[in-house]
């Protein structure tokens, strides 16, 4: 017995992209940029001020920040790649869409196990593996910057001050952090170590004009001084 016309049922899929035209999709990234940092603000000021309340780095943290960031762009914000993706420029090769929940929960379980690991090694880390695992359609480099920025705060006991952050910092030049990121791929796929030891002296270096953005401000000096 074939179906009737009426009866036949076709799944179409969602587009991914929300917003195609180039100005509005850069204003809405522009202001969801600022609702991504004020809720990797939020995040931290609930662990650092709330000191009975042990962190975890949770998967749910990661997909939450990646919401913020993409809501309103992608039908895709808050969730994982449906299928393959490739990083243009680089060498490195992501997993399957198949894998990306398993290594997400792998990049949280390694941070949490080695919580008493140096706040920069362990931002350094998710800098770098989040970018290994790329696990979104698009808003990679965003979730990483502001998630690893979230650790490092916590680890660290302190909303860290200063005016121009760390992820505002890479995102002034971005050379150097592609650099760092590609020298932690080599050393994972050619000698199959963590080394995260060129992200970690970027990172050090971000900081310290951080801090000292905050010391000049405080005393009325300038960095030329």
């Amino acid at each position: 017995m074939t179906e009737s016309h009426g009866e036949q049922r076709d799944s179409k899929a969602f587009s991914a992209d929300l917003i195609t035209d180039p100005i509005a999709r850069a204003e809405r990234e522009a202001s969801n940029g600022l609702r991504q940092y004020d809720l990797g603000l939020r995040i931290i000021e609930d662990f650092v001020y709330t000191k009975d309340k042990p962190f975890k780095l949770r998967l749910s943290m990661a997909l939450a920040l990646h919401r913020a960031a993409l809501d309103g762009i992608s039908a895709y914000a808050g969730n994982f790649r449906p299928a393959g993706v490739k990083i243009e420029g680089s060498r490195h090769e992501p997993p399957g869409a198949h894998l990306v929940a398993e290594r997400v929960e792998e990049m949280c379980d390694y941070v949490n196990d080695n919580w008493s690991s140096t706040a920069v090694h362990l931002a350094a880390y998710i800098m770098w593996r989040l970018n290994w695992i790329h696990p979104f359609a698009d808003g990679n480099g965003r979730t990483s910057r502001i998630l690893s920025y979230v650790v490092l705060c916590i680890r660290s006991g302190l909303v860290l001050p200063g005016t121009n952050t760390i992820p505002e910092q890479i995102a002034e030049n971005r050379n150097p952090y592609f650099e760092a990121l590609d020298a932690a791929d080599a050393a994972f796929r050619d000698r199959k170590i963590i080394d995260v030891s060129a992200m970690e002296r970027l990172l050090e270096g971000y900081l310290a004009k951080q801090l000292a953005s905050a010391y000049y401000l405080a005393t009325g000096g300038s960095p030329t001084e």
